[in-house]
């Protein structure tokens, strides 16, 4: 099948909406936000502008869709993470997750565009992953759920800091570039520590 015979293919509404969608994501990641034009994500997903329309409305509704699917694949890998009874352990897992998530080019990325086009207020799944990750075993063992939620506040904000300049600015004071992912982690030990504590 040709290239062109290949574009012509019908798909369903859903496979459609994915096709658009995982080049929206492909531009963002190569070319960050402003890369993000219709004309660019249709060429890119085979299909007319028009059609891109009659998914979308318009590229800020391919942009709001890609937003809402890249977070919750986010929110996904970090409730699918281990967790281990042992709020360390599990403040562990969870925070090599949201590492290992912010420090690839495509959550980088996702963090700052959400921040700068102000996305992030209409992503109602996050506030239900962090009252999920909050009564789960840090409820167990006592941890406020005020300070739990704090925690999380600190964690998603340096992984997403880590995976924006962690690697850099670790290099620039002359340190490996793991050493800010490092001493972060660390940080977050000691206030899981406070918290179950007090």
């Amino acid at each position: 099948m040709s290239i062109e015979s290949a574009r012509r293919v019908r798909r369903s509404p859903e496979a459609a909406r994915e096709n658009i969608l995982q080049s929206a994501e492909r531009l963002l990641l190569e070319r960050g936000p402003q890369g993000l034009k219709l004309v660019e994500v249709a060429q890119g997903a085979g299909v007319s502008h028009a059609t891109v329309l009659h998914h979308f409305g318009s590229i800020d509704g391919v942009q709001t869709a890609l937003a809402e699917a890249m977070i919750r694949q986010l929110v996904a890998r970090v409730l699918e993470a281990e967790r281990p009874d042992d709020p360390e352990a599990q403040l562990e897992g969870v925070g090599q997750v949201l590492f290992d998530a912010f420090e690839s080019a495509g959550g980088a990325r996702l963090a700052a565009w959400l921040e700068l086009t102000g996305e992030t207020r209409r992503l109602t799944l996050v506030r239900e992953a962090v009252a999920e990750v909050i009564s789960g075993p840090m409820a167990q063992k006592g941890v406020d759920p005020e300070r739990a939620t704090n925690l999380i506040l600190v964690a998603v904000s340096l992984a997403m800091g880590v995976g924006l300049i962690g690697r850099s600015l670790a290099e620039l004071v002359g340190r490996p570039p793991e050493t800010t992912r490092e001493a972060a982690l660390a940080f977050l030990k000691t206030g899981l520590a406070a918290a179950i504590k007090t």
